[in-house]
């Protein structure tokens, strides 16, 4: 692929997602808590999110926000991460939230034999009222220049008008030179009052025949663009590589214009131990494994998924090849299920000894 130099561009990755306020229970549970932590999360503003603070690559995020305390908390979360936000949308809170308000998405996180449990309250938010001709793409991807822009199937499908700004974005970002990645994360529930299975396929295949880069993983792939994986569930668990190779290969042949196809690997032995690791095709060299973590330990999984992306896109961006990107999301996703919240608090000190197989050895 080609990439715009740094020096060219303001951004090194620009996203376009919903962000919502998280409300974790901590170890307890949603029914039964009294007391949330907080933090922001959404799944493409997630992987800037990671390129920023873990990789230390310059991140913009586009989005909407009601104009509320709500919305300013998490503003003020944003910041944090060190994400500009400059091109947030703030649209004028009416008082109750008719018109436009912010998502909050309650979040525990399992344990055990206790499965994690999200419970998402996002109807009618201001992103979700995003429209095709709201955002100035090409100032953003032009005159202020991005050498990468992101966005995934959690956005387009927020309603009947989201996939026409992604496709708006897209186009624009190919216009300008910058390379667009996608992350086809399927959700049943956002797709059933719009239309459900058959226009998710519809609206996913028509978006990924703008991508450069493409995420998803089995289910993704079948339910939003109709390419079965030739195994069965057991050797989903004995991770048939061969597999993965052919379902890779199948949706890079029907989708001409992508460079890379990646999907991460899972198995759960429970909610707090899993196997990790991850594969990708590229169409300059082939198919490519990451290293198998066995039996991580994970404190909290929501959000593994997207830094797995950041790590796998700083690799990407810096031009060290597929099995080096791989091993950097690999090991940029498990740090990441280390700790709580949809975000990673990884180093990149971190993610590069564990990518060299360094012992989880206290640090004096």
């Amino acid at each position: 692929m080609r990439i715009r130099p740094p020096a060219a561009c303001r951004y090194d990755i620009v996203a376009l997602g919903e962000v919502m306020l998280r409300l974790d229970p901590g170890e307890g549970r949603i029914r039964t808590t009294r007391a949330f932590q907080v933090w922001e999360g959404g799944g493409e503003y997630n992987v800037a999110r990671g390129l920023r603070r873990c990789f230390g690559q310059r991140a913009a995020l586009v989005t909407a926000l009601a104009d509320n305390d709500v919305g300013r908390l998490l503003e003020d979360l944003i910041l944090q991460g060190g994400v500009d936000t400059g091109w947030i949308n703030w649209i004028p809170y009416d008082g109750v939230g008719r018109a436009a308000r912010n998502g909050l998405n309650f979040t525990e996180r399992g344990f055990g034999v206790r499965g994690a449990i999200g419970c998402s309250d996002r109807g009618h938010t201001a992103a979700a009222a995003m429209s095709a001709g709201d955002v100035d793409w090409d100032r953003i991807f032009g005159t202020v220049g991005a050498r990468w822009f992101h966005t995934g199937g959690i956005f387009a499908a927020l309603s009947e008008t989201t996939a026409g700004v992604a496709a708006e974005a897209m186009q624009a970002a190919r216009r300008n030179g910058v390379i667009v990645s996608y992350d086809l994360n399927y959700r049943p529930s956002l797709w059933k009052s719009i239309g459900g299975p058959s226009r998710a396929a519809e609206v996913n295949r028509e978006l990924v025949q703008h991508v450069d880069v493409l995420l998803g993983n089995e289910e993704d792939f079948s339910e939003a663009l109709g390419f079965e994986m030739a195994t069965d569930d057991a050797s989903l668990g004995d991770l048939d590589l061969d597999a993965y190779a052919e379902l890779l290969e199948a949706v890079m042949t029907g989708y001409p214009r992508l460079e890379v196809v990646a999907t991460t690997l899972r198995q759960v032995r429970s909610a707090t131990v899993n196997d990790w690791s991850a594969v990708c095709m590229t169409r300059a060299g082939g198919f490519a494994v990451a290293p198998n973590m066995e039996r991580l330990e994970i404190l909290d999984r929501v959000g593994g998924g997207d830094s797995f992306a950041s790590g796998f896109f700083y690799g990407l961006l810096n031009e060290r090849g597929a099995d080096e990107a791989l091993a950097y999301g690999v090991a940029h996703g498990a740090l990441a299920m280390t700790t709580p919240g949809d975000t990673s608090m990884a180093t990149l000190d971190e993610v590069e000894r564990l990518r060299r197989g360094a012992s989880p050895r206290v640090q004096r």
